[in-house]
């Protein structure tokens, strides 16, 4: 079988939007694939990085506010604002023509009562804003590396800040990411030893998910009580998510152990 592959005249400032085989990608200052959208079926979540940054409704079934900092194609904003009605979502996005973008090609919506993008940096957005979601997630990329700014401790320290009392941070790293062990030390500095991460099912991307005032442990059995429940709503492998929980993280046979080991 033939494949083809077509570029958008869309090179304005290092941001690029190709096709191949009815999905659409944008690419952030090079040729990593920043967010892809399947033409065909729009609605659902295309790359498995989302997908897995999405596990964190297994720890925030329903959050009301979501901070997210970096757009791409907007295709987990997008995801939110259309299945999860009671959830309010803020974006940060540097870039205007990133918006721009997702909006004529990535059937990114418009603002309204229950979504909004700021155009300005993430880490400077997350300083100012103490307390005001319950979800962060972290998906701020260039050309496949995380800007600088968005991996340092003050940052981090922020990012806890800006949660409030049970929330949950998700961090999308490359998996060869050759500073992730120093990053994931900064993130269970700044939230007290609570984290876990979880491979994405392409084994390319590591999310990170860190925790504000969590128990220590979340037992499997109620894991697994939300899954099923969510299932009613969000078509996305949650028990796959929670196999590869307990494969990566420190656990009991009936716990998830939400502090790092080194922390213990």
């Amino acid at each position: 079988m033939t494949r083809t592959k077509s570029w958008f005249a869309l090179r304005r400032s290092s941001v690029e939007v190709s096709e191949e085989d009815g999905v659409r990608s944008l690419h952030l200052g090079g040729d990593a694939i920043q967010s892809s959208i399947r033409l065909d079926r729009p609605d659902e979540l295309a790359l498995d990085y989302t997908r897995a940054m999405m596990a964190f409704l297994l720890f925030q079934p329903v959050p009301r506010e979501v901070l997210m900092i970096g757009l791409g194609g907007g295709s987990m904003a997008r995801y939110i604002h259309q299945r999860m009605p009671g959830t309010r979502t803020t974006v940060v996005e540097i870039n205007a023509k990133v918006l721009a973008a997702a909006r004529s090609l990535f059937h990114f919506p418009a603002d309204d009562a229950r979504l909004k993008v700021e155009i300005a940096c993430g880490a400077d957005y997350v300083a100012d804003h103490a307390e005001s979601a319950d979800v962060v997630l972290v998906d701020g990329f260039d050309d496949g590396k995380q800007p600088s700014v968005l991996c340092t401790q003050a940052f981090y320290d922020a990012a806890y800040a800006a949660l409030r009392p049970g929330g949950v941070m998700a961090v999308n790293f490359m998996a060869e990411e050759k500073k992730l062990d120093a990053y994931l030390q900064r993130i269970e500095k700044s939230f007290d030893g609570h984290v876990a991460c979880l491979t994405a099912a392409d084994r390319v991307n590591i999310i990170a998910f860190a925790f504000k005032r969590h128990p220590r442990q979340l037992a499997w059995a109620e894991l697994q009580k939300r899954a099923r429940q969510l299932k009613k709503i969000h078509d996305l492998p949650l028990e796959d998510f929670i196999a590869g929980l307990k494969k990566m993280n420190p656990h009991t046979q009936a716990a998830l152990k939400l502090r790092a080991a080194a922390a213990d």
